[in-house]
Formats: C-alpha cells, sequence, structure tokens
C-alpha cells in the first residue's frame, strides 16, 4: 500500500514521539513507524535525566522513579568528590517513552510498532517492512546512533561508544549518581544510579576495547557488591551505542523531499556524558515544528532548524568533544593519563568548565 503523508517519522523514542505529537498538533498527517514492538522495551539507557527536563506534570511524572540530589564522582583511589546541589529524576525508561507516544497518538499521529525500514529511495520515498510504502514532504529520522535516515542523506555518525548495563537490588538507600573514572575504564566511564529499590551500574567505553566491557561491568558490580551497596543477583542487563563525536549535518533533501535528523541520529548526545534523553526530546519538538512549517511552505524552516540546534546545543557539545578529544591525546601511545587529566575531562569539576 502506497501512503501520502505530510511527515514521516522513522523512530519513536523520545525524539521521534515528541515530532509526531508537535507535527500532529499543527494539523500534519503524520506517520510514525518503530523497529521494536513496544515503546520502550528493550530498554538501552542509564534512565537518568537533568531537572531542566519538565517531566513534573501529567502522564511523564508517572515515569520518575527517584529524585537526584547530588553527583559522587570517584577519580581512581581518590576520595570521592560531592557536587550538590545536582538535580536530575531517574526514569522509567518504557514508561517515560510509552507516556511521550501516547500524546503523539491523542494529538493525531498514527504511531506503528514492530515494522522496520527496508529502504529509503533518492527521492525520499520509504519502504517498510510491511509492504507499506511512504511519500512524505518531510521524513524525519529519529532512528538512533546508526540512523538508516541520516545515511540516505550522507550524515552518518562515525564516533561511537559500547556501553553494557547490569541492574541490581539497591541495598542502602541512594539519591546521588555515581560516577566513576579510571584508565581501567578506557574512553568512558563506571555509573551506579539508583532508581527506587534498584540500582543501574555500567559502563561505556571505546570501540576499541569492547571485548573487556562485560568484565570491567562486572568488577565494578563486584566492588559494589563487597562494599553492601547492591545486590549480587542481576535483574537486567542492557546496552547499545552512543554517538560521541558531536552534531551531524541535521538536514538534506532527497529529491523533493526534506529530511530533518533527530536525537542521537543527529548525534546530540553528550560526547562526555552519553546524557540524550533532554536533546531528543527538544530536538524532536523543534524538528516537528520545523517540518509542519516546511510542509505548509515555508522555505526557511529547515535552515531555521538547524540553526537553533547549533544555537542552543552547539556549545555544550563543542566543549564536551573538545574534552574528549583531549583525554584521547592524552592516551595516546599507550600514555596514561593522570588524575588531573580524568577530572579535566568530566563536567562535575571546575576544570572541565576552564577554558
Amino acid at each position: 500500500m502506497h501512503q501520502e503523508v505530510d511527515v514521516a517519522i522513522v523512530g519513536l523514542g523520545p525524539a521521534g514521539a515528541s515530532a509526531a505529537a508537535e507535527a500532529a498538533r499543527s494539523g500534519c498527517r503524520v506517520v510514525a513507524i518503530d523497529r521494536r514492538r513496544e515503546p520502550g522495551r528493550p530498554v538501552q539507557c542509564a534512565e537518568f535525566v537533568p531537572a531542566l527536563i519538565d517531566v513534573a506534570a501529567g502522564a511523564l511524572a508517572q515515569s520518575v522513579r527517584q529524585r537526584i540530589a547530588s553527583m559522587t564522582t570517584f577519580v581512581e583511589t581518590d576520595a570521592p568528590d560531592v557536587r550538590e546541589p545536582f538535580p536530575g529524576q531517574m526514569l522509567d525508561r518504557a514508561r517515560f517513552d510509552a507516556a511521550l507516544v501516547a500524546r503523539a497518538i491523542d494529538a493525531g499521529a498514527s504511531c506503528d510498532f514492530g515494522v522496520t525500514v527496508r529502504a529509503v529511495a533518492g527521492d525520499g520515498t520509504v519502504a517498510l517492512s510491511d509492504g507499506r510504502t511512504l511519500a512524505a514532504k518531510v521524513v524525519i529520522g529519529a532512528d538512533g546512533p546508526r540512523s538508516i535516515v541520516g545515511a540516505a542523506i550522507g550524515s552518518v555518525n562515525t564516533a561511537l561508544v559500547e556501553t553494557r548495563q547490569v541492574t541490581a537490588a539497591l541495598r542502602v538507600p541512594h539519591a546521588s549518581t555515581d560516577i566513576f573514572l579510571s584508565n581501567a575504564i578506557p574512553g568512558g566511564y563506571g555509573w551506579l544510579f539508583p532508581k527506587g529499590e534498584v540500582a543501574n551500574i555500567g559502563a561505556g567505553i571505546a570501540p576499541e576495547a569492547r571485548s573487556r566491557l562485560k568484565s570491567i561491568v562486572a568488577e565494578l558490580h563486584r566492588s559494589l557488591t563487597e562494599s553492601g551497596r547492591v545486590a549480587r543477583d542481576v535483574l537486567a542487563l542492557t546496552g547499545g551505542l552512543i554517538p560521541v563525536g558531536g552534531i551531524v549535518q541535521p538536514r538534506g533533501t532527497l529529491g523533493d523531499t526534506l529530511v530533518l535528523l533527530a536525537g542521537d541520529a543527529a548525534g546530540l548526545a553528550n560526547p562526555v556524558t552519553g546524557a540524550g534523553i533532554a536533546s531528543a526530546v527538544y530536538s524532536g519538538k523543534l524538528a516537528g515544528e520545523a517540518a509542519a512549517a516546511a510542509a505548509a511552505g515555508d522555505a526557511d524552516a529547515a535552515q531555521d532548524y538547524e540553526d537553533e540546534l547549533r544555537s542552543v546545543l552547539g556549545p555544550a557539545l563543542a566543549r564536551a568533544l573538545a574534552r574528549r578529544r583531549e583525554l584521547a591525546a592524552a592516551s595516546a601511545n599507550g600514555a596514561t593519563p593522570g588524575t588531573s587529566a580524568l577530572r579535566r575531562g568530566w563536567i562535575a569539576y571546575p576544570e572541565y568548565w576552564a577554558a
């Protein structure tokens, strides 16, 4: 079946669902698809969001599992450093995604799960696994770090980190995100994020060290178990990729079809922290607004979208990318970065924010 719509969206995570809601609210005919069977599952996320993202009202508030008050950073074997306040929320990510999808459906978007993209043609037509083809005035790629839509316009995330995370019962109540910086975790960091009665324990590392990732997470889990902070049993296991190369070109064309990228597809995750939920929601809303404007004939909508992304998110992404590259340079040729270099590469320290 061939469908002609105003806006076609690939991916229904926070970016895609937010885009679908905004475009549908503007009166667009919106079809959004996702390869997963249901919103947010499997969870591939540490589930922390900063306080600046609005989850305080309505259905989104029901996805908050715990409030976070501070960040505790462990650098090698040094005494921990506490940054307080550092407000945020730990989410039930599946519930969060489902609430965003429900908003999009309520706004009038058609949201289909269990559907994959077979091809994106040179004219922008999207061929789907269920036999449909979508012809849209605007296609939004919100399909993650290895975006099929992004590849179609030549915007590809080339720098990625690999993550692995286990969930275990939390033995001691905790209201801080714990960060572990060490040369034993190359190209990334370890974490313990409390979520009510459980905690997410994981690490992200450079791809060339992927063979060590399982043992790195297991060792972190073991040490936290021996210190009495978490239980030994693993309740859940997940992992995934995070783009860490900064923003890619977020717009392009395929024939007469405008293409916009949002969220991880646009490289909007922070290259140091890996955080991407807030930027996904923000960019998704902007992309939905821009798509609606473009579908209505606004020739400047795509450029305005790119300008807004680069203006609001660009400086923070550029700083993080610079710090990531500094730390990588310090690790070159077998060198071992000192604790001062590790601190300069992390957001909790003044050195990170220095010129």
